[in-house]
């Protein structure tokens, strides 16, 4: 079987594509996707299209949705509960999609947790890709809006000053947001003028880019460049995100395996399962058949 590039067509890949998200066997699963809810899928959206020669674990703990109004204690510990659930389910590598997990628990998880519970295995988080991103460009002013956790761990202006110190930086939380997307909200017009007073600092201060730092705001994408006009610049997080780690993988090769005809797509909640279904293939656009209900 061809890797992405290899002669298959895109029928082939959007067949294998649909068989995988309902739920066939496979030989094991290679990657686990994290998230506080529905807002990973817009990152495993993304690396299905981008690495379907992969297998994936998606966790979604909404029944604990939001985490962005929780202590960085409360963050950490379900973060904890979420690597050691995917490790379990055979994962070899974790992402986690949460800016607010990644911003609050990843670099503990990484330097203290891994080494003694995980010894070999990884997890990567979603800030420093859309944070090297940002810095590479040539712009003098970007904001970022997310979670109020991410916006007070001040990752992003961190991450961006390390590699361009010149650039201004305008943070805003937008706490509201993740509710009303979790609530299928996102296109109502009290979601929309909520999200108009969010933006307007940041339209003020005449940003060029602006970074969604949480992976639920794409599906505002619409509304969001709306808001902000043509002249501001709206980072694709989920293409970024993929494309770091598709060259992360090609950078570790104990992270290649064999592609099989069974590889699947897998889905977990922690709340819902016949709610997660409705509202997650409304971010993959594809259907999804199965969601097993789980407790961390």
């Amino acid at each position: 079987m061809c890797h992405p590039g290899g002669g298959r067509d895109p029928e082939f890949l959007r067949n294998k594509l649909d068989s995988r998200l309902r739920g066939n066997d496979t030989t094991g699963v290679m990657i686990g996707v994290f998230d506080s809810g529905f807002g990973g899928l817009t990152v495993l959206k993304s690396l299905l299209e981008k690495l379907p020669e992969h297998n994936y674990i998606y966790l979604g703990d909404s029944a604990r949705v939001p985490y962005g109004n929780k202590s960085p204690e409360v963050i950490y510990k379900y973060a904890e509960e979420a690597v050691d659930f995917l490790f379990g389910q055979g994962c070899k590598i974790i992402i986690f999609a949460c800016n607010t997990a990644s911003a609050q628990a990843l670099r503990k998880i990484q330097q203290e947790y891994l080494p003694v519970k995980h010894p070999g295995k990884n997890v990567l988080g979603v800030i420093r890709p859309l944070a090297e991103a940002a810095a590479a460009k040539n712009f003098k002013k970007i904001g970022v809006i997310g979670t109020t956790a991410t916006i007070k761990s001040g990752s992003y202006e961190i991450e961006i000053k390390k590699i361009n110190p010149e650039m201004e930086i305008f943070s805003i939380a937008a706490p509201l947001l993740v509710p009303l997307i979790e609530e299928s909200w996102a296109k109502s017009r009290e979601a929309r003028m909520i999200l108009r007073r969010y933006l307007r600092p940041l339209k003020l201060k005449k940003i060029q880019a602006l970074i969604l730092g949480c992976t639920h705001y794409p599906l505002m994408l619409d509304e969001i460049k709306s808001v902000m006009g043509k002249n501001c610049l709206v980072f694709p997080a989920g293409e970024i995100i993929t494309e770091s780690f598709k060259n992360y993988l090609s950078r570790h090769s104990e992270y290649e395996i064999s592609s099989s005809k069974n590889q699947t797509v897998k889905f977990f909640t922690t709340d819902d399962p016949k709610k997660f279904k409705e509202i997650g293939e409304k971010f993959l656009k594809r259907k999804i058949e199965d969601v097993k209900k789980i407790e961390l």
